[in-house]
């Protein structure tokens, strides 16, 4: 079974770009390098590729980067 790290958004918060999110989670080093990465098809949200940084993730959602633990937005 796959490791899930969960991730609190802020009070008041719902939603959290993925680009800023994958800084978050160190996933990539720079803003600059998020888009690289979402290109690479590397980057899944609830099981589904995504290559948008823009994609507001929601509380629920688990977004999956390849070589790193499953992220849960809560």
């Amino acid at each position: 079974m796959t490791a899930v790290r969960t991730v609190d958004l802020r009070p008041g918060e719902e939603t959290i770009r993925l680009g800023q999110l994958l800084k978050l989670v160190d996933a990539v080093p720079t803003g600059a390098q998020v888009k690289d990465v979402l290109l690479t098809g590397a980057v899944r949200v609830n099981g589904e590729p995504e290559e948008r940084r823009g994609r507001q993730v929601r509380r629920g959602d688990v977004v999956s980067v390849e070589g790193m633990e499953d992220v849960r937005i809560a």
